[in-house]
């Protein structure tokens, strides 16, 4: 248990339009999308990772899928204009805008207690997955399964002999991103909380994350 379970933006998950809201270090939040809506997610110190994931509102069964997303754009990494899809391969967002050099990951599960355990943590470690569950559970919903988020600004590329590099974020402080929802839908995003590894920067000191939501064009 963390901060997760207690600071939700509001009861049910919906945001105010144009107000900035915090993720603090190692914690998660989860906002309710309307379509049209648009969510930027931002990176204040450019080297914090955010786990990144979006249910549909109205059956949490769909979720964006990043096993159906690879082979739907055909590269491992979305850039600004393609369709996030689901599990159904249907669009729920839009990747809109991208300040960064876009580089982000498809490829690594949430952490979770298991792999801190792995990595050699003794005790409860704060951790994607749980956030993830927290997030939801404070605004009245729970995840029926923990799919594979978008990392958004984790740089883990895999090299020739197939095998991989954690590597720090190339983001700049205030880098952003945003996507606009083409349906009703629940994000949950975490700062995630590795450091163990430099996935959070060289200095592996996890950070907080801000994003605000933006009410569609003419409303």
């Amino acid at each position: 248990r963390n901060a997760t379970l207690d600071t939700p933006i509001s009861a049910d998950g919906r945001p105010e339009f144009g107000v900035t809201y915090e993720i603090a270090a190692r914690c998660g939040r989860a906002v309710r999308l309307e379509a049209g809506e648009r969510l930027a997610v931002v990176n204040p110190s450019g080297t914090q990772v955010c786990d990144f994931w979006a249910f549909a509102a109205d059956d949490l069964r769909e979720f964006l899928s990043m096993e159906h997303l690879r082979p739907t754009l055909g590269r491992t990494i979305p850039k600004a204009g393609d369709a996030l899809v689901t599990n159904r391969r249907e669009a729920l967002l839009v990747l809109e805008e991208d300040s960064s050099p876009g580089i982000h990951d498809t490829v690594i599960a949430a952490c979770d207690a298991a792999r801190y355990r792995q990595l050699g943590a003794v005790g409860y470690h704060d951790n994607c997955t749980d956030n993830l569950r927290m997030a939801l559970l404070a605004i009245g919903a729970r995840a029926p399964e923990i799919p594979a988020p978008l990392n958004l600004w984790m740089n883990v590329p895999v090299a020739p002999d197939s095998t991989l590099q954690w590597l720090s974020p190339v983001a700049m402080p205030g880098d952003h991103v945003t996507v606009r929802a083409e349906r009703g839908c629940i994000v949950v995003m975490s700062a995630c909380p590795q450091d163990m590894l430099p996935v959070n920067g060289d200095a592996a000191m996890p950070g907080p994350l801000r994003f605000r939501v933006i009410a569609p064009a003419g409303s």
